[in-house]
């Protein structure tokens, strides 16, 4: 029997079975249950957050035969001819491999037909930035008056290339990534109609590796039970993914604090030598100095917010006091500018290496005390000095100040101090004593 994989088995078939994505939901099902859909829709978000399923489920709940109603029965000839993608009038075309407007004018042509069997024609286009401009264009007139029970359903991961054109015709709704607590809780449920023993932080660690996506979640559930075991735990779904254990961070973090380079260095080599993720090695890295820089902050009225494991509250609790605030933050910010440039680096371990050996050596390559208090001065020793601006001008020592008994008796017969007499009727000593002034302001 062919095996079927969990983001399959278990699609859901219902507008209520899906998780998140509430507001699409809510505003879809209303009109199917008023039999008023609009003639296109545009749904755009990132992978696997539900796009396909929802459209599938709308072009259900509109052609099933106890419609209009808000969600379909699958249990008709309607629905279920199309859960198995059988159906006449429910057309799925890919976009990447239907792109030219030889395609487009071929589909504008099959429009004006009615129905055959149900009682909307629907067309779901995945990946729909693919078209073409030219497709585009083909389809304009027909989406600004489609033809009488034609509805469009565009789906599509990159929204910025669709013409604007199209856009101004379509309602245009946005997937959101899901929670962190909703995908932990869709994969439990996913769990326990496999009857599998789990640990919360395994589950827990997997919704966080998916970053928001549904798909990704259960494609990574589906991949760590292959292993086989009785019970899914931390350790092994840390090990079948490639992902730093707790462990290595408590090595990393003593290093951190204790500005031991030899052990950062052995610490980054093991990280490659065991085939780490290096971009959630690094999501990890940037969230665990956050914890700790909210948890240095706030103190322990921080911990409902972080809302973290016990193995982890424990981690940040005992780390937080070795670090100041400034270190922290400074470490947070420098790792998450640097998650891109390693990503897109041909050296990602020694870029990766850089990094670390930077976040040991911050005090000293950063002047934290001042960061902290810029009215005091640096409160470590190894804080380098600034160089003098190459621009400021040294200040001349200061000169001795001439006696105006002396100046009177240089310039007393200068014709131009006379004509300042002449002029201001003032002395020679008032006159003198105003031109040194001046030229020693």
């Amino acid at each position: 029997m062919k095996h079927a994989s969990l983001a399959a088995h278990y699609r859901p078939q219902t507008f209520a079975e899906v998780a998140g994505q509430d507001m699409v939901k809510t505003i879809l099902s209303r009109a199917a249950s008023e039999d008023r859909p609009a003639p296109a829709y545009l749904l755009s978000g990132t992978r696997g957050v539900g796009k396909t399923t929802i459209a599938r489920i709308f072009a259900k709940a509109l052609n099933c035969e106890r419609a209009p109603a808000p969600e379909p029965c699958n249990q008709c000839p309607q629905c279920r001819r199309i859960t198995q993608g059988a159906h006449v009038d429910v057309a799925e075309i890919d976009g990447a491999s239907n792109n030219r407007v030889d395609d487009a004018r071929a589909l504008r042509e099959t429009i004006g037909y009615a129905p055959m069997e149900g009682r909307y024609k629907i067309f779901i286009i995945d990946e729909a930035h693919m078209l073409t401009t030219q497709a585009f264009n083909a389809l304009l007139k027909t989406l600004e008056e489609p033809p009488e029970r034609v509805v469009f359903i565009f789906a599509t991961t990159e929204a910025h290339k669709f013409p604007v054109t199209i856009v101004s015709r379509c309602q245009h709704f946005v997937f959101r990534h899901l929670g962190e607590e909703a995908l932990v809780a869709h994969l439990t449920t996913v769990l326990r109609k496999e009857n599998k023993e789990f640990e919360e932080n395994a589950v827990r660690l997997i919704a966080k590796r998916a970053a928001g996506s549904v798909r990704d979640g259960m494609s990574l559930l589906d991949q760590t039970l292959a292993l086989g075991g009785a019970r899914l735990t931390a350790e092994a779904t840390r090990e079948i993914l490639g992902l730093a254990g707790q462990d290595l961070f408590n090595s990393l973090f003593s290093a951190f604090a204790e500005r031991d380079c030899a052990a950062v260095a052995g610490l980054t080599r093991k990280i490659m030598q065991q085939g780490i993720d290096t971009g959630f090695f690094l999501r990890e890295l940037a969230a665990h100095l956050r914890n700790l820089f909210l948890l240095r902050q706030g103190g322990d009225a921080m911990l409902p917010t972080l809302n973290l494991p016990a193995d982890e509250e424990v981690f940040c609790k005992s780390t937080a006091q070795n670090f100041s605030l400034t270190h922290l933050h400074a470490a947070w910010q420098m790792t998450l500018d640097a998650q891109r440039g390693i990503a897109q680096s041909a050296e990602p371990a020694a870029a990766v290496e850089l990094l670390l050996l930077n976040l040991a050596l911050l005090p000293q390559l950063l002047p934290l005390g001042k960061l902290g208090d810029l009215s005091a001065p640096a409160s470590r020793d190894d804080a380098p000095t600034s160089p003098p601006p190459a621009t400021a001008k040294t200040a001349p020592p200061p000169q001795q100040k001439p006696r105006a008994q002396d100046l009177v008796e240089r310039f007393s017969n200068h014709p131009k101090l006379q004509e300042c007499m002449e002029v201001l009727g003032a002395s020679v000593e008032q006159c003198v004593e105003v031109k040194r002034e001046n030229t020693h302001a």
